[in-house]
């Protein structure tokens, strides 16, 4: 069979080397969409406790050294207890005349996912 030279169109075989470059960038990009979709996910749980820690970091600033406790104090906000996020749980550290005399130092740590990601934020009050 000969072709003669009015014929146009594409062959089989480069059909074939087409769609097979087209199959490896679409599966390149259900890849990559699928990593897209997992951080932000991550993102949005980390700005949810950066958020809560924020939160709760304010609350000790409103309250000032005085009001606050007068010996090391530990305090843990369970799962389910903080409303509105029942997947998050909030523990705060006041270490007293930390770093120095007259000074406290306040941690707060936020977990989420059954303690498998956190995020913690520190400040110091002074008299």
């Amino acid at each position: 069979m000969r072709k003669s030279r009015n014929e146009k169109g594409f062959t089989l075989l480069e059909i074939l080397v087409a769609l097979s470059i087209l199959s490896i960038g679409l599966l390149g990009m259900a890849g990559l969409t699928t990593s897209i979709i997992h951080g932000n996910t991550l993102s949005k749980k980390v700005t949810t406790a950066t958020t809560l820690g924020q939160d709760r970091m304010e609350h000790f600033r409103r309250l000032g050294y005085s009001t606050t406790p007068t010996a090391d104090t530990t305090t843990t906000e369970d799962y389910n207890s903080i409303p509105d996020y029942p997947f998050y749980k909030r523990v705060s550290f006041i270490d007293v005349n930390s770093p120095s005399a007259g000074m406290k130092t306040i941690t707060v740590t936020v977990y989420w996912n059954s303690n498998a990601g956190s995020v913690a934020l520190q400040t110091i009050l002074a008299q």
